[in-house]
């Protein structure tokens, strides 16, 4: 193959062909594979280490290029989630009002060093203007208020704009969070370009657009799809993850977990929360490198310090009182209304996708002929929103700032929204909120006085109202805005939607413990004059209900909540309401939001959750069916080199089984498509004498043929000889779990040694849709 005489053998043993053991986009890759190369690779760079100082060299250098890499990963995603941080804070202000200091100030940090500010208004400075005091002069009386409302619609209509034609013309893989997508990478599948460095330019500019634009989506979903594209794009510096496939989703996986880290500082959810969510192979080395990455990445986020110097993370949380065993019936009232809210949503966004002929899934990706992967838009008939996502965002973005510029509470951004419900009343909160009836002598009052409980005031009332009102508008424009063509992450918008429920709910437990304080249960621990009930508490233990009942996260959602607070107190509460929404949401929903999205567009993802209860077994699933045609084999000799082409061109499997004869079916091996096609091309090219007549062998030794015949082709090196195989009499349950556990591409199943079909990871998803009654054919790549 090296170019040699008329004669010479092509064997892949003796030289690899480039192009081998690749996989093609849409395609599964082959754990089992995949380690053993690894391990192969770690042999022969030990057995070199031996000969010399320079290769004793690049062994350690290898072993630590792991540790490196997620250090790299660590301070690439921490400095692009503090820019992004930085520029989102920017670009939302700007809708309000601009600084006469700087322009690129936000009103923070506009005001933060002004001398004519006070505590209780730390906003309000005459260096940030509004726009109404820009172009009228003035902030009150109606006509400023319409030039602020329009100046708001304004700028959000434009970052909304900016957003989707970025997404539209240059990177369709950035819009939605990209946590399903990530999960079915980290599966097993190719999905190439999803990502890729231009991916992740236009995932990181255009969620900033969207977040500043005030559409109703997070940014802490789609920062775990940031940090993946960190990882990949820093893999292809690393010769151990580039050659890998398995070895790179081990890294993608720390990085999901440093994605989360720097979406909430919290290193330790972040971890918890790839093992929990997105990870399919979670070993021991892989915990600790996400453990170091996600720290590194808290460190550097926490260095840049995007928030101001005031406070760590992106929420405040400050409370003043402990909570009671009582307490425990309205947090797991929280836990059902989360549990009930996750299965609306789910149902309800996943209708409104269809209602659209799904213009949330990018494309109807399915097999064409010869496996090559076309790209067919919906079939169907759509709807004008379906067929133009840039008039839906910006429908979307029109009703939005619409509807949430009159209210105070839907005008700020959600993570704005979050910080003001979690933080507690105290002696200079000035917010509307904290708007109870002071009392009689004002002059004595102290902190204490402040923070005790007493009757609501007009600002407190009015407060409710809106936040009644916002309740309801989050609640819907949420499931409107899920799907349009901006990155948009789950994880705030449900956190608010919980936050303000349980605000509102705290706040009635309050009023009710004051008024009612002689009852039984508040007789002991609530008196008239403490601070018995914390309303910011409830708010809490709301955004966690309402997050676990949309995404199912139960230890790693608790963490991530342990760690924004700060309180070990708090568990508890948080335990009893995030398993509550989650068992009551599978009582109507089986499947969390990302593995809806999944089921959706169709990606052979094996959810692990799943359980099969059907009594079928592996010969009721396996290719061919009986009125299938005869299963595709290669024999080990016997077939000329015409007769394999012929064969390849005639059929779209990606592998074919080796037998030792049509007759006997006794299993040989297996050899892949792809490597297949390679080395045929490489002999046609590299080797003489090599024509449609040549025998091919995937023996050991080359058969005796006479003299003038052309040469021989032997492919041994390119067989796979200890391919998967199970008796025909496995059970579906078992097999299933063997696909799992192993993260098998495929299995071939005999009787006593005689191969009888196949059975890939698309044949067992198809098989478990349609165990839930769902259409197999939805599960649409190869």
């Amino acid at each position: 193959m090296n170019g040699g005489g008329a004669g010479k053998l092509a064997d892949p043993n003796e030289d690899p062909l480039p192009g081998v053991d690749t996989y093609k986009n849409f395609n599964t890759i082959d754990w089992v594979r995949e380690k053993s190369k690894g391990r192969d690779r770690l042999r022969e760079i030990q057995s070199k280490s031996k000969e010399s100082l320079w290769a004793l060299l690049l062994s350690i250098s290898d072993a630590f290029s792991g540790w490196l890499l997620m250090l790299l990963v660590g301070l690439m995603a921490g400095a692009v989630a503090a820019a992004i941080d930085i520029t989102t804070h920017w670009l939302a202000d700007m809708k309000d009002g601009v600084c006469l200091v700087g322009f690129w100030y936000n009103h923070e940090h506009c005001c933060s060093n002004s001398n004519q500010t006070t505590f209780l208004e730390w906003d309000r400075c005459p260096q940030w203007q509004s726009w109404a005091q820009l172009i009228t002069g003035t902030s009150q009386g109606g006509v400023a208020y319409m030039v602020d409302y329009l100046m708001y619609m304004f700028w959000a209509l434009l970052f909304a704009f900016l957003a989707v034609a970025l997404v539209g013309a240059f990177g369709s893989h950035a819009s939605g969070s990209g946590i399903p997508e990530i999960k079915t990478i980290v599966s097993g599948f190719m999905f190439r370009g999803f990502l890729g460095k231009w991916t992740l330019v236009i995932k990181t500019v255009t969620m900033v657009l969207a977040v500043s634009s005030g559409l109703t989506v997070g940014k802490e979903g789609p920062l775990v799809h940031v940090a993946c594209c960190c990882a990949n794009v820093l893999c292809h510096h690393f010769t151990k993850f580039r050659q890998n496939e398995a070895k790179r989703r081990e890294v993608l996986s720390a990085a999901a977990a440093v994605g989360v880290s720097v979406a909430f500082e919290a290193p330790i959810g972040g971890v918890l929360f790839s093992l929990e969510e997105v990870s399919y192979y979670f070993s021991l080395k892989t915990l600790c490198r996400s453990f170091f990455a996600a720290l590194v990445a808290a460190y550097t986020l926490q260095s840049i310090n995007p928030f101001g110097s005031s406070r760590h993370g992106p929420f405040h949380v400050n409370f003043h009182a402990d909570w009671h065993p009582v307490e425990l019936a309205p947090f797991i009232l929280l836990g059902i209304f989360g549990g009930l809210w996750g299965a609306l949503f789910i149902k309800a966004n996943i209708a409104w996708c269809h209602t659209r002929e799904c213009s949330c899934v990018p494309a109807c990706l399915r097999v064409g002929k010869h496996s090559r992967v076309s790209v067919h838009p919906p079939t169907g008939k759509s709807t004008r929103l379906g067929r133009c996502p840039v008039r839906e965002v910006l429908l979307v973005a029109a009703l939005t700032s619409l509807l949430a510029f009159p209210n105070i509470h839907t005008r700020m951004s959600g993570e704005e929204l979050l910080s003001k419900l979690f933080d507690d009343c105290s002696l200079f909160n000035s917010s509307l909120l904290c708007g109870y009836q002071q009392p009689a002598n004002t002059s004595q009052t102290g902190r204490g006085n402040n923070t005790a409980s007493r009757p609501a005031g007009e600002g407190l009332r009015t407060a409710l109202w809106q936040l009644a009102l916002a309740l309801l508008f989050k609640m819907i424009i949420t499931i409107i805005t899920f799907g349009i063509k901006v990155p948009s992450g789950v994880f705030i918008p449900s956190m608010v939607v919980g936050a303000i429920a349980g605000r509102l709910l705290g706040v009635g437990m309050k009023q009710l413990a004051y008024h009612h304080h002689d009852w039984m249960l508040s007789r002991d621990w609530c008196s008239p004059h403490r601070d018995c009930i914390t309303p910011a508490l409830y708010a809490v233990v709301g955004a966690a209900a309402c997050l676990g009942g949309v995404t199912r996260m139960t230890v790693s959602l608790v963490v991530i909540m342990f760690e924004v607070t700060g309180r070990r107190e708090h568990i508890m509460p948080l335990l009893a309401a995030t398993m509550t929404s989650k068992w009551v949401a599978d009582a109507f929903v089986r499947v969390g939001f990302d593995e809806a999205l999944i089921r959706l567009k169709g990606y052979p993802f094996l959810e692990p959750k799943d359980e099969i209860e059907h009594s079928s077994l592996a010969k009721d699933v396996m290719r061919p069916r009986k009125s299938d045609p005869a299963l595709a084999v290669l024999t080990q000799d016997g077939m000329t080199l015409g007769q394999v082409e012929a064969l390849v061109k005639s059929t779209c499997f990606s592998g074919f089984p080796v037998v030792v004869s049509q007759q006997s079916k006794r299993l040989v091996g297996f050899v892949l498509r792809r490597d297949l096609l390679v080395a045929i091309d490489y002999a046609r090219r590299r080797q003489e004498g090599v024509v449609s007549a040549s025998q091919v062998l995937f023996r050991q030794h080359a058969l005796t043929q006479p003299p003038k015949a052309p040469p021989h082709l032997r492919l041994r090196g390119i067989l796979d000889l200890s391919p998967f195989t199970i008796s025909d009499r496995m059970p579906m349950g078992i097999t299933v779990d063997i696909f799992r556990k192993l993260g098998l591409r495929q299995c071939l199943v005999t009787h006593n040694g005689r191969l009888l079909g196949i059975i890939t990871k698309k044949d067992i998803v198809k098989h478990m849709a349609q165990i839930a009654n769902r259409d197999p054919d939805s599960v649409f790549l190869n």
